[in-house]
């Protein structure tokens, strides 16, 4: 996303909201001023954070005012032997506050410090918890009542963070950390060429897109046409050379067949610019000529292939998306797909490993566990989700027959080089033997008897 910058009108900001809720709004635009509402915690004028940089906490004050709140800093809990096990959990004895007494002091003005000590010191069990106890009770009391918000900047990692915990079935139950194995495993990088399948709302899309960076190319393959095939991708407020159509661009599936010929495309080639034609006629067919040809363009760019990565995050099959568009990916090229259950992802692999194309076909599997790091109370969260997805990795390589590899040639020369040696000591041990048979035979032969000499 580039260098840190301000916030500016029309964009997208998330709120984190006091009970740890994120909240995904827009910034109006023109000169940014409007109301923005966060429900039992008030609302405030957006032209109040422009021109603020992302991170900042703010209070919201009366008559929709804020005022940025500097970040606590993390004090160390001194060691106690404190236990819990005299408290009643009965909240009508240990709680005498009434919920009409809080609402008066809400009313009254009363600054959230304030309701807190009030209940702290009418909390009759409040001095039996020990120092960790106390300090959850608090955290939980500023969740409840305070009306601040911290402003977090729409990063990859926050916007996957937010759809996963607002409704995760809309990405796939694609978790953070899932997404940046699955980005590199495909090797996306700036100035890299990228073939997508995307059915996890446009983050897939965005993800590639933050990484190239504006330089590069994304041919995103796609069922729905159209921008509402990726809302995540407004959301993370790209400069418009980032996510242009010089650098990302869509194609049907049903685009994707070579033999595919609509109907459509042979009738506007064949349509005539007739005089008679009204001006809003000859736009709309030269709109339509237009469209034609980029859709013949975009299929020339598929169908010429040489992209250096496949990334897949589809509901489809995955065997059937891989062979689908593997024929356009270069040797050597990164092939990743994304899928929340394991078994099309195995049957995907046993059907690539004997396929000689297809280098090392693996099913991974991310975990991670989060943990609250505070001084003395380090520890992993109780509460999180078990599956993580999985992913299939292999690496595309041209099945060619007569290539082989460096062992093989190294094998072969060795081999070569063994037999030659083999014929050489034969043919010198072969030498040899026929000269000492020759030296045995002229000393065996018998002597020569003149002629007309009778034999003894």
């Amino acid at each position: 996303m580039g260098a840190p910058r301000d916030i500016r009108p029309g964009d997208n900001v998330i709120l984190k909201l006091p009970n740890g809720e994120l909240k995904l709004v827009k910034i109006p635009d023109g000169d940014g001023s409007g109301d923005i509402k966060l429900g039992k915690y008030g609302a405030f004028r957006s032209e109040s954070i422009l021109g603020h940089p992302f991170g900042l906490s703010y209070e919201i004050l009366d008559k929709k005012d804020l005022k940025v709140v500097p970040h606590k800093a993390i004090e160390d809990i001194e060691e106690t032997n404190a236990t819990n096990e005299l408290i009643n959990d009965d909240g009508k004895f240990v709680q005498p506050l009434t919920t009409e007494e809080i609402e008066a002091l809400k009313a009254s003005g009363a600054h959230v410090t304030e309701i807190i000590k009030r209940q702290i010191e009418a909390h009759t069990t409040y001095e039996l918890k020990n120092e960790y106890s106390k300090e959850k009770y608090k955290k939980r009391k500023e969740a409840k009542y305070s009306k601040s918000f911290t402003i977090v900047e729409p990063t990859l990692f926050n916007i996957c963070e937010y759809h996963f915990s607002r409704d995760a079935s809309k990405i796939r139950d694609l978790r953070p950390h899932t997404l940046g194995q699955l980005l590199n495993s495909a090797n996306v990088r700036p100035g890299a060429r990228i073939l997508v399948a995307d059915d996890v709302s446009g983050l897939l899309v965005a993800a590639v897109l933050e990484r190239l960076g504006g330089s590069g190319r994304c041919l995103v393959i796609t069922d729905v046409d159209g921008p509402s095939a990726f809302p995540v991708v407004p959301h993370m407020n790209f400069e418009p050379e980032v996510r242009s159509s010089a650098i990302m661009s869509t194609l049907n599936w049903a685009t994707v067949d070579e033999d595919y010929t609509p109907l459509s495309v042979a009738r506007v080639a064949e349509e005539p610019v007739e005089e008679s034609q009204t001006n809003k006629e000859k736009s709309k067919q030269r709109k339509r000529k237009a469209a034609v040809n980029v859709l013949a363009n975009l299929r020339e760019e598929l169908f010429s292939g040489e992209f250096d990565g496949l990334i897949v995050a589809s509901q489809f099959e995955p065997f059937s998306l891989v062979e689908k568009l593997s024929p356009y990916v270069a040797g050597s090229g990164s092939i990743a797909v994304y899928s929340p259950y394991i078994q099309p992802l195995i049957e995907a692999q046993s059907r690539m490993r004997p396929m000689p194309k297809y280098l090392a076909p693996t099913v991974q599997e991310t975990w991670h566990r989060e943990y609250q790091v505070l001084p003395g109370r380090t520890h992993p969260h109780m509460n999180m989700p078990g599956p993580t997805g999985y992913i299939l990795t292999a690496i595309k390589v041209y099945d060619n027959p007569e290539a082989f590899s460096v062992l093989i040639h190294r094998k072969e020369v060795r081999a070569k080089r063994r037999k030659l040696m083999e014929e050489k000591a034969a043919e010198t041990t072969g030498t040899t033997i026929d000269d000492a048979a020759e030296e045995q035979n002229a000393n065996s032969a018998p002597a020569s008897v003149p002629e007309g000499k009778p034999k003894p």
